[in-house]
């Protein structure tokens, strides 16, 4: 090949490699203009907002950092901080623990697994909708199939369990574990990846069930187990629907199912106070980045893989 024809070879190639980088942001503009106008943009807007006095009617009125000066002086944010760590650091193991032990009764390839799976998954598509929200009050309430299912063994006079200030969060710790499907599917895949040689050689080695679940399963399934447990974190820390619908929006009774969401909204939807909602806002992501950067540096002592 001579040189002039090596030279039109290395332009047709840059001109292919300039055509194939246009349609590239081509495809890519959407979801480019997504992250600007729908993620980015509103950040960036209500960073602002949280430094100003608005109510949505008025033009937003700068007062510097009173806003979050304002939050440490608040009783009730404080409480629906209390509430909503409480409900995290509760609900999440509970839901990761029942998620990791019907992964490891469907591992065992039982009949039916697709249809066990399934319905075992359904809660995780419902658990946070309206609807289930509803029929949860349903249940615990006063006269709920709760109250009537221990009546029947000689409890009565029992309290509604979503009005009790004792019990009412509770009810909502038991409905996020039982949205336990999207876990155990995600802890089902990954018990698949792991070598029946492991479990063949520890058995010969005399290891028991308990003790190669320890020494093998977790083990090997901790990069699962860490990626569940930033999921289910980021997601508890954002539940809204059912402390809304199951205490009706007041996060009652006495504030006992006041989520910080729920206080978020109150404020900025009932008492228009968008500045103060913005900067609950910011707070609300601070604590979610400065848990999951703990969980991401802890992970070295933890988390084990295959390299």
């Amino acid at each position: 090949m001579s040189v002039f024809e090596e030279l039109r070879s290395v332009r047709s190639a840059k001109s292919q490699g300039k055509r194939d980088n246009k349609a590239a942001f081509f495809f890519l503009l959407p979801w480019l203009l997504g992250v600007v106008l729908i993620t980015a943009g509103p950040m960036l807007a209500s960073l602002w907002l949280s430094f100003t006095n608005y109510n949505l009617i008025q033009t937003p009125d700068f007062i510097g950092v009173q806003n979050y000066v304002r939050m440490f002086n608040d009783p009730r944010l404080l409480n629906s901080l209390r509430v909503t760590f409480e409900y995290v650091f509760v609900s999440v193991p509970i839901q990761l623990v029942v998620a990791l032990a019907a992964a490891l009764v469907l591992d065992k390839g039982m009949r039916a697994l697709p249809f066990y799976r399934s319905v075992f998954y359904l809660p995780s598509l419902l658990g946070s909708s309206v609807a289930v929200a509803i029929l949860w009050r349903q249940i615990f309430g006063q006269g709920g199939l709760v109250n009537q299912a221990l009546g029947l063994v000689g409890l009565h006079n029992l309290p509604g369990w979503i009005s009790d200030p004792q019990f009412a969060l509770g009810t909502i710790i038991l409905l996020n574990v039982w949205t336990f499907g999207a876990p155990m599917i995600i802890f089902l895949a990954g018990l698949r990846q792991i070598p029946d040689m492991y479990y063949e050689a520890a058995s010969i080695d005399g290891a028991g069930r308990w003790k190669r679940f320890l020494r093998i399963t977790l083990p090997m399934l901790s990069p699962i187990i860490f990626f569940n447990v930033i999921l289910q974190l980021i997601g508890a820390f954002q539940s809204f629907t059912q402390a809304f619908i199951v205490s009706g929006g007041t996060g009652g009774p006495s504030d006992s199912t006041m989520f910080y969401t729920l206080y978020l909204y109150q404020q900025g939807f009932n008492q228009f106070d968008m500045g103060y909602a913005s900067a609950m806002a910011w707070l609300l992501f601070i604590i979610i980045a400065i848990i999951t950067a703990v969980t991401f540096v802890t992970s070295k002592y933890w988390v084990f893989y295959d390299n």
